[in-house]
Formats: C-alpha cells, structure tokens, sequence
C-alpha cells in the first residue's frame, strides 16, 4: 500500500483590531504594574486580568494552519503563535464532494447551499487568489490555502473530485 504525506503550513493574517487589542492590554498591564509597585495594592488584581487577556490575544494574533495529508486523510491544526498546538478537524478524502479554486466555475452548482463555513485559509484574498473550497459531506464548506503539492496528492486519491482550474 503506498502512503503519501504531505504537509502545509499557512500563515493566517491577524486582523489589525487584535493588534490594536493586544498591545493596548499590554501597555495597561504595564501601567497597573507599575502603580502596584507604587503603593496601590488594589492594582494587582486590574494588572493581572489585563495580563491574562494580553496573553490570550497574543496567542490568538498569531495564528497559522498546518494541513497533514496522510493515506486519504486530511488533519487540520492549528498553531497558536508557535507554541500550541491544536487539533481542529480531520476529514476523509472519500466524503468530500469536490475541491476546486474559491472562484472556480465548478463551484457554481454548490453557491446556493445552505452550509457551515469553516476558513482555514490564510484569511484574505490576494491576487491571483490561491486559495480552495472544499464541499464535505454533512453540509461543511471548507476555506483552504493548500500547497500545489496538497492539491496534487488529493488529486491523485480523487482525481474526479478534485479541480485545479
């Protein structure tokens, strides 16, 4: 039996209100430090709130997505700023209905469904667009920003499935 792996890594772009967020819960976790090192007591329990909530965002500002593809099945995580790891979904290439380019005319018969949108992508629409859409089973529409080399070996499991325009 051949096994084939392949493994993509996607940066998702962070959206400048988390930005914002994060370096303004940093900069009053500084101020609520410093005015508990100055006498306030009643700064300690505001400082390590908004040092809790900078840390959060900061994970969740840096965020990117790893696609593993190994014998018909497809595994997403996703990486939280380079340091956690967690398992979002995992999909079996035999349930997917079609995977084609996100303007794709082989989409056209699926635009009008009813389904979940799950993005997974790097999260904004460059030019050429590279990124798919993936139609599951179960009414899930799946937004990805896979590798050529992903595409391929999708491909060659499901070759009518699988458009690549």
């Amino acid at each position: 039996m051949s096994e084939t792996y392949v493994e993509c890594l996607v940066k998702a772009k962070s959206k400048a209100g988390m930005k914002i967020l994060k370096y303004l819960l940093i900069g009053l976790t500084a101020i609520f430090v410093l005015l508990a090192l100055m006498g306030l007591i009643l700064a300690i329990i505001p400082g390590a709130i908004t040092g809790v909530a900078a840390y959060f965002v900061t994970l969740y500002s840096d965020l990117e997505y790893e696609y593993l593809y190994l014998d018909k099945e497809l595994v997403i995580d996703k990486v939280l700023a380079k340091s956690k790891r967690k398992r979002v979904a995992t999909y079996q290439v035999e349930r997917m209905e079609i995977l084609a380019p996100f303007h794709s005319y082989h989409l056209d018969n699926y635009k009008n469904r009813q389904v979940k949108v799950k993005d997974y992508s790097i999260g904004e629409e460059l030019k050429p667009d590279l990124r798919y859409a993936v139609y599951y089973e179960g009414g899930e529409k799946l937004i990805l920003s896979p590798s050529e080399e992903l595409v391929k070996a999708i491909r060659s499991v499901a070759p009518r499935k699988v458009f690549m325009d």
